[in-house]
């Protein structure tokens, strides 16, 4: 072969060799997913991934709506985040956390979909030195909770009945009741809350336990215990499941006597399960008024209050609630001492939170609250005056 093209040759495949060499070492890195859910990622400048945040679900608007706000949050923070979503799943759940302990997580913010089944999994996280943030909802029964931040649930509740109390015309009003999930700590507060501001109005006749003998059994207490709570909401949970309240309100209110039909209030845990009952309730000929709670102000639940199908949400301003979140990660991180306004026993310990109020909108103020206020669109919705 003549020398300068047996130069050549060798020269080309050294090329090509350190080509094939730098492409293979490359390593893309970004918000991907797993087989416990979907993920999505915002970066800041550095290379780890500082912030692990696991929401319980895409499948309700809720959390779809926090995690674009938990997003909004962090575009401007210079540390990495990944967003991980159990879909209703504590074993999702589990691998979820595991897979941000192997990323090197600093700090964990979760919302639990069973507060008490999530205990081992933020025990793993916080035996490798990661700080563990509950959000929205409570994990129980383990002492890894460093920081819990919340609205103030009990006060969501006492809202929710106080709006049933408001609107309440006479006495012997049939009271249908429904909770959340027995699996959420805050479905027991949010009840607890209605619970002792309703007590004395069924105490005194103006309301009539309508769907729970439990209730009916334990009418003449203001103050209950965990179990008699538990044993309560045994009978009127929705497992926060729209079609399981379309169940469950559909067979009581065939087995409900013409006594307990008419005009009657409606204790519903939140928007995705107030819209189902009411379309239960507002399908039944012989249910003539109805007044109805929620919470939560998701779309679908602002359109129902315009056109009168729904009677009242509790606005929990989740812009709120995530700049209180990432401002206690931030802190952590910065090796700061978060601020917290009180704690909350969790079963095993009491832990430092800060709680966020709470609004009630209906008909009359929605505009002003999620309207004006920058929260929504006009235009979202129709028949908006």
């Amino acid at each position: 072969m003549n020398k300068k093209i047996k130069f050549i040759s060798v020269l080309f495949i050294g090329l090509l060799m350190m080509f094939m060499t730098a492409c293979g070492s490359s390593n893309e890195t970004g918000g991907g997913s797993n087989d416990s859910g979907e993920s999505s990622a915002s970066k800041g400048n550095s290379g780890g991934v500082e912030v692990g945040i696991v929401l319980p679900t895409r499948d309700e608007p809720r959390w779809v709506q926090d995690e674009e706000r938990f997003k909004a949050a962090l575009s401007e923070s210079e540390y990495n985040t990944e967003i991980l979503f159990s879909q209703g799943s504590s074993a999702n759940e589990r691998e979820n956390v595991e897979t941000l302990i192997n990323r090197g997580v600093d700090v964990l913010i979760i919302a639990p979909h069973d507060g008490a089944a999530a205990a081992s999994s933020v025990a793993a996280a916080k035996a490798e030195g990661i700080t563990v943030i509950s959000y929205d909802r409570l994990v129980t029964d383990t002492d890894a909770v460093d920081y819990y931040v919340t609205f103030d649930s009990i006060a969501v509740g006492e809202a929710q009945g106080q709006y049933l109390i408001d609107n309440a015309n006479g006495t012997g009003i049939p009271l249908y009741l429904y909770a959340g999930a027995s699996s959420d700590n805050n479905a027991f507060l949010f009840f607890e809350g209605a619970w002792k501001v309703l007590q004395p109005k069924i105490a005194d006749g103006t309301f009539v336990i309508a769907n729970s003998s439990e209730a009916e059994a334990l009418q003449a207490k203001a103050d209950l215990t965990r179990e008699e709570y538990g044993r309560i909401l045994g009978q009127v949970t929705t497992n926060w499941d729209p079609s399981e309240a379309i169940n469950k309100a559909q067979t009581q209110l065939t087995a409900a006597s013409d006594d307990l039909k008419g005009d009657v209030a409606i204790l519903a845990p939140n928007d995705g399960t107030s819209r189902a009952i009411a379309d239960v309730f507002g399908a039944d000929n012989e249910i003539t008024s109805y007044f109805i709670t929620g919470q939560d102000a998701e779309i679908a639940s602002i359109q129902y209050i315009i056109d009168g199908k729904q009677s009242m949400t509790v606005f929990k301003d989740v812009r709120t609630l995530v700049q209180d979140a990432i401002g206690m990660a931030i802190d952590v991180l910065d090796g700061k001492t978060p601020e917290t306004t009180g704690s909350y026993n969790n079963g095993n310990v009491d832990v430092s939170a800060k709680q966020t109020n709470v609004i009630v909108v209906d008909q009359e103020n929605v505009k002003s609250e999620l309207i004006d206020s920058g929260y929504y669109e006009a235009s979202q919705f129709t028949g908006l005056e």
